[in-house]
């Protein structure tokens, strides 16, 4: 009865092969599963980014009501360049974020014409950031410069809020060179590509957003240009986002955007090439026999996507492709 009992117990015991056997199948079993894994959570993070659109545009549509609903009667201005001034750099991004939170996050201010110092055509300083040196002297915090202020037309916690400067380092000396050293605010997108180097948190690219000239009827290169004869006679104007397309990957600085300007290096292995932006970027594809491109009269958002690169196919509009 002792032997049978002992060869009954090494019977249940598993052999060095059958456990390799199994072994073998969960390692098959995971390998199968880790791509789909990663197409969920690609699908999760594609998922949150139409939603931060959403939220956007909420913003932009209370911002363009009239005044008399709490708007400012139209979309902000996209321009490359500070609305009073073609030598200082104040890019479309930068107008989207100053619109949704203002420039000093408590709202825009009425009295705001999208300057980069954010001076009035008075020289009256609308923004409030008394004890911060990254401003010059400014209002004390009066309860008539709050008034001023509409609302915030998107929520802090989720516009994901960041300074060129913590996006793409020094790279913006001598390009986004205003009154603050960290060169304005930027609304970011939700994929955690960058690391900024200001706080060392993981943060996104910047949304680009281009508004729509109803009076235009081009959608083509042109050239980088501030006259006539430039890509000012396209209903959106590449040149709005142009520093920031033109930037090297901050997470890749040996590498640009497929859409920058010039031939540069990207990671895909072949050059850039900017007149995809109105080719193959924005164009609407389903119109064939005319270059329009989508959105015609309102407004385009971008966000690179999960490669943080403008120009390839993972990036997210504010639309269909």
């Amino acid at each position: 009865m002792k032997l049978n009992l002992k060869q009954s117990r090494k019977r249940r015991a598993f052999s060095i092969v059958e456990l390799l056997t199994v072994m073998s199948i969960i390692v098959i079993l995971f390998s199968l599963l880790m791509p789909a894994l990663a197409l969920a959570r690609r699908y999760a993070k594609r998922v949150e980014q139409h939603a931060q659109f959403k939220s956007i545009s909420a913003g932009l549509s209370l911002f363009s009501r009239p005044d008399s609903e709490g708007g400012y009667g139209e979309l902000p201005d996209s321009g490359r360049y500070d609305d009073d001034n073609p030598q200082q750099n104040y890019c479309g991004a930068q107008k989207l974020a100053e619109a949704m939170v203002g420039q000093d996050l408590l709202g825009f201010h009425k009295d705001s014409l999208f300057h980069a110092d954010g001076m009035n055509d008075n020289m009256n300083d609308n923004l409030v950031a008394p004890g911060d040196d990254l401003y010059p002297p400014t209002l004390s915090i009066t309860p008539q410069n709050l008034r001023a202020r509409k609302d915030l037309y998107v929520e802090i916690d989720g516009a994901n809020v960041n300074t060129l400067r913590g996006v793409f380092g020094t790279a913006i000396d001598g390009v986004f060179d205003t009154y603050d050293p960290n060169g304005g605010i930027v609304l970011c997108d939700v994929y955690n590509r960058v690391k900024n180097t200001l706080t060392g948190k993981r943060t996104g690219m910047p949304i680009l957003y281009f508004k729509a000239d109803v009076s235009r009827q081009f959608n083509r290169w042109f050239g980088v240009g501030v006259g006539v004869g430039t890509n000012q006679m396209n209903i959106y104007n590449y040149d709005d986002n142009y520093d920031l397309i033109n930037f090297p990957l901050p997470f890749d600085t040996g590498y640009y955007h497929p859409i920058a300007e010039g031939g540069q290096p990207t990671k895909d292995g072949v050059t850039s090439d900017e007149t995809l932006f109105y080719t193959d970027m924005i164009r609407d594809k389903n119109v064939t026999a005319f270059p329009r491109p989508v959105r015609p009269d309102s407004y385009i958002l971008v966000s690179a996507g999960f490669d943080g690169e403008y120009g390839t196919d993972d990036d997210i509009f504010n639309f269909t492709r």
